[in-house]
């Protein structure tokens, strides 16, 4: 596991990305979709108290059985910058995936991994702090252009930066609903962080891992700042 290290200013947290990027890993495949555990982890804030709640699910990627699911809060020691959130969340986060008895398995995170303007997200920079495969799947496209995929389950299509490179892909997880967009963080392939996403989702838009996460880390921050 790679020390975290937390940066004193924006030039510093810049640095720190441009250092850890270079230990990404993006030539293994990462674990079979549907085998094993899977873990979503997901934040909330308290922006007026600088609260922030991370919580861990742990989930069965076979059934998506809850496995083991932990929470932790911390105070926010880092601005928002875009393209630097990974600083605000990465603290709690990790202490969340601590907290967990249960090894973790793939991860999923509910932001970017290789889709970033830096190439290096929160899934991509967890991913090189713990040493676990890791995938990004977000709600937005944040600054990447993309082709609509096709309105089907499973169609996707390529999320492109300014120079061509595809950095992830625009992904239909239910017939008829906006996509989501993966992208790899650490330890695995861009083919099957997608299909990861698409066995997670059986039901919803989103991946389960992520659903069941951020109604955790949403009832964690209630409860730490209930009567404050």
């Amino acid at each position: 596991m790679t020390t975290l290290r937390t940066p004193a200013d924006e030039t510093e947290a810049r640095a720190i990305q441009d250092e850890l990027r270079g230990r990404v890993v993006l030539d293994e495949p990462g674990p079979p979709p549907g085998t094993g555990l899977v873990t979503g982890v997901d934040v909330a804030y308290d922006d007026e108290r600088d609260v922030v709640a991370a919580a861990a699910v742990v989930l069965d990627a076979a059934t998506l059985a809850v496995v083991d699911e932990a929470t932790a809060v911390g105070r926010v020691t880092f601005p928002y910058v875009s393209g630097l959130l990974a600083f605000r969340e990465i603290p709690t986060v990790l202490a969340a995936l601590e907290s967990l008895t249960s090894d973790p398995g793939l991860v999923v995170c509910d932001g970017y991994g290789l889709a970033h303007p830096r190439r290096f997200g929160l899934a991509a920079h967890l991913g090189v702090l713990t040493g676990l495969p890791v995938i990004g799947v977000a709600k937005n496209p944040f600054t990447f252009s993309y082709e609509q995929p096709g309105t089907r389950r499973g169609d996707s299509s390529p999320l492109l930066a300014d120079d061509g490179q595809e950095v992830g892909r625009a992904l239909r997880t239910q017939e008829g609903v906006k996509p989501v967009f993966v992208s790899v963080g650490h330890r695995v392939d861009l083919a099957t962080a997608c299909a990861h996403t698409l066995r997670l989702a059986p039901d919803y838009r989103l991946p389960e891992s992520t659903r069941r996460a951020d109604a955790l880390c949403r009832r964690a921050l209630r409860e730490a700042t209930a009567g404050a």
